[in-house]
């Protein structure tokens, strides 16, 4: 192929991808149900508090909704869960990394890893990690979401952002951490997660398009 045949192949791929640029619109996904609908009590679980981001947050964030809640078990147990859903339109924003913000100041990671757990036949692909600070320790499971499909890392959400948009012009997004404090070891924290995950994770299921 000539320098020529280059050029021109080179300039119609470019004109054909500002054509679809101007062109393309990402839908707006409206939720399934909205968070404020979220069951105060479920399985055992009962919410214990609930709290709000700053306006400084929410501008950065522009989440088109959230929830952030503390559930308490019948033995005391005490797991935060946060959900978070983007639905694509143009005053909606996007997931920020988790890294930056999972953990605060002073906080030291003690593992982070890409997992795949079963809820009795449902599969999630998320990321179990814990961190400490002092003799504090914290248990924090997280993924994304879109479409109905679970990812653990970033690189599979940002290619799942892409093919939605080119073939079905959706760019609808959700977010969802549960953490609880750990009193001694992790592990046993990690099962108090899953016993809500198991409980829970349908019940998220239903506020979120597929």
């Amino acid at each position: 192929m000539n320098v020529r045949l280059r050029v021109l192949v080179l300039c119609v791929l470019l004109s054909g991808m500002g054509l679809y640029m101007a062109l393309h619109r990402d839908q707006m996904v409206p939720m399934a149900r909205p968070f404020s609908d979220f069951p105060p009590s479920h399985e055992g679980w009962r919410m214990a508090g609930q709290s709000t981001l700053s306006s400084n947050v929410l501008k950065v964030l522009m989440p088109t909704d959230y929830l952030s809640r503390r559930y308490v078990a019948e033995d005391g147990s005490q797991v935060d869960m946060y959900l978070s859903y983007f639905d694509g339109g143009p005053d909606s924003g996007g997931i920020h990394s988790p890294k930056h913000c999972v953990a605060g100041a002073g906080w030291t990671e003690l593992y982070s890893l890409p997992t795949t757990i079963d809820l009795g036949g449902e599969k999630i692909n998320l990321v179990r990690s814990a961190y400490a600070k002092g003799e504090s320790k914290e248990v924090i499971y997280y993924w994304f979401a879109m479409r109905g499909k679970t990812m653990s890392d970033e690189y599979s959400l940002k290619l799942s952002e892409i093919t939605g948009s080119m073939f079905h012009s959706r760019r609808d997004q959700s977010f969802i951490r549960i953490s609880m404090l750990a009193r001694d070891d992790t592990e046993q924290a990690e099962e108090r997660i899953k016993d809500f995950l198991r409980a829970f994770y349908p019940v998220i299921r239903e506020f979120l398009p597929s």
